[in-house]
């Protein structure tokens, strides 16, 4: 062989070893960004109840943006929600299986990849790196995709919507002023500033001229850009917190005054999908703890309630037709001396009643339905996947404010109208469930819920948490109501009063203020979330156009080698 020869050889076999070489260390170092990715899914995950730490979203938002590139910015966001959404609801499939949990979690990372899709236009966008937009441009598209996430399809599902995790926390208060749209643009604009406030630190630590970081949002000439922004936002939650978004109130409006609640929960004679096989049991239980309550009032031991509120599905029997429910509902009712709100079911809605001597007063029919569960979409298709579809309702959306009147029949407030706002459980995480009954007049809102069907899960504490939020965002006390728990009275900020343990019956009672005023989020309705999600969607678009296409990382590596051989 000639030293031509060889010299070809050799240089053939050093290109070779240098691209397996570099093909293995990218390999390893998506590993580790995957698993990165995953575990900034936790972090999000642990801000929500019962973990309830608010400050782990927008750590792993920043954690998520901190290992994103333009290359793979697609499945790292796939990876991260899909790893959020399999740890938040596990409990869907707790009597149904783990398809139901799965594919639910599947499909919400799908709207992840969609969030990936447009953060790789926003990072390759090098312009509008330059700039704090960078941050404010990827937490509008987050919440544009959270917006199509929790409207599509079926109704959506805005279960997951970061806003609930953020109950307890500083940020909790801009809900009030913008709605849960607010509160998740400002935890993710949080976490892009956190990244950016790391990449600047990482990069005044690196010599100068060594690799840089591929996921910038800020230059490094601009160190003080994001510190001076997480302190703007920093003052901006403080400020929320110890003020209000209360518009001033009109002279029309009476003097808020206080009303005394009893929340029941009867409990069920099981947990699970068979809850209410055992025909009145759940009716028994509640009308049993609500004339335990009334004879502590006879005795003086309890104060008397001006209402009663029984959970979601309390009547297991349809009491406009039956009259052995009638019969106890009218006997509780003249027990306690008070109006009972109840839920029940007839053949084509989840009802709410309000239950008098009169017997029913008002209704509130479930607007908001639950799809796979109160009624099941594609029921022929998927009855050959699963006999369980078969289970499901077949209940019709009602219509209306969501508001109903009781009417107190002692006390104080003896013949006066109390208008109460209700999101009937799955209900509470829509926006449009207790705004239009608080801009009809609601003075106090409920949230009566079945979770019987969860079991033991983190359910009950991840709903519980949205009428949190619920409560500061309308500044208005919340009675959750349920028939297995867990049931709570909570405050007009936020702080839960008073709450029950799961499967066991419990009484709740409390004065709580019946409110009229209005914050800006019931005025303002979703406009804030409208603009918010235009913003983000425009810079995706003008970024998919404007953004640096990626060259195939093979044909660079090749062209690194040569470079090298050839220098020799």
């Amino acid at each position: 062989m000639t030293s031509k020869a060889r010299s070809q050889a050799t240089t053939r076999s050093s290109a070779a070893n240098a691209h397996h070489t570099t093909r293995t260390s990218a390999i390893a170092l998506y590993l580790l960004r995957a698993l990165a990715a995953a575990f900034s899914g936790v972090l999000v995950f642990l801000s929500f109840q019962p973990a309830g730490l608010w400050w782990a979203a927008p750590a792993g938002f920043a954690l998520l943006f901190l290992i994103v590139t333009p290359r793979n910015a697609r499945s790292l966001a796939c990876i991260h929600g899909l790893t959020l959404y399999g740890f938040l609801l596990p409990w869907v499939g707790e009597y149904v299986g783990a398809i139901a949990w799965i594919g639910l979690a599947l499909v919400q990372s799908l709207y992840s990849f969609l969030f990936g899709w447009g953060l790789r236009s926003l990072l390759g966008w090098k312009k509008l790196q330059h700039s704090l937009l960078s941050a404010g441009a990827i937490a509008a598209w987050f919440v544009a995709t959270e917006w199509l996430r929790s409207s599509w399809p079926f109704g959506g599902f805005a279960w997951g919507r970061i806003t609930w995790g953020q109950v307890g926390g500083p940020l909790a208060s801009l809900i009030s002023f913008g709605g849960p749209a607010l509160v998740t643009f400002a935890v993710v604009l949080v976490g892009a500033l956190l990244a950016s406030l790391i990449n600047i630190l990482m990069r005044a630590a690196t010599e100068r001229g060594h690799a840089r970081r591929h996921s910038p949002f800020l230059p490094s000439s601009r160190p003080l850009a994001p510190i001076v922004a997480l302190a703007v936002i920093a003052v901006i939650s403080v400020c929320a917190y110890f003020s209000d978004a209360v518009l001033p109130e009109t002279d029309e409006q009476p003097a808020a005054s206080t009303i005394s609640i009893a929340a029941i929960q009867g409990n069920v004679p099981r947990a699970g999908l068979d809850f209410n096989t055992q025909r009145r049991a759940v009716l028994d239980n509640h009308a049993a703890q609500t004339g335990k309550l009334a004879e502590e009032v006879r005795q003086g031991t309890a104060p008397q309630p001006d209402l009663v509120l029984w959970p979601e599905n309390a009547s297991d029997i349809n009491p406009y037709v039956n009259e052995d429910a009638q019969t106890i509902l009218n006997s509780v009712n003249h027990a306690i001396g008070a109006p009972i709100l109840l839920g029940t079911v007839t053949p084509e809605h989840n009802r709410m009643v309000v239950w008098t001597e009169q017997q029913p007063a008002d209704t509130h029919d479930k607007r908001f339905l639950q799809p796979f569960g109160e009624y099941m979409p594609l029921r022929d298709l998927l009855r050959h996947v699963s006999p369980l579809v078969d289970r499901a309702g077949d209940f019709k959306p009602g219509h209306g404010n969501g508001l109903v009147h009781m009417t107190p029949e002692r006390g104080e407030h003896q013949g006066q109208e109390i208008p109460i706002g209700i999101a009937t459980c799955y209900e509470v995480a829509f926006d449009e469930a207790f705004r239009t009954s608080v801009r009809a007049g609601a003075q106090l809102l409920t949230t009566p819920t079945n979770n019987a069907t969860f079991g033991f899960t983190d359910m009950t504490y991840q709903q519980l948490a949205m009428s949190r939020m619920r409560a500061i965002e309308y500044d208005r006390a919340i009675i959750v109501p349920a028939t297995s728990g867990v049931s709570a009275i909570v405050d007009h900020d936020g702080r839960v009063v008073q709450k029950s343990g799961l499967f066991q019956p419990a009484v709740l009672q409390s004065s709580v203020e019946l409110r009229n005023t209005i914050t800006l989020s019931a005025v303002v309705g979703p406009w804030v979330e409208w603009i918010i999600c235009a913003a983000g969607a425009l810079c995706a678009v003008l970024g998919l156009f404007l953004a640096e296409k990626p060259r195939p990382t093979r044909t660079r590596v090749r062209k690194r080698t040569r470079r090298s051989i050839h220098s020799r």
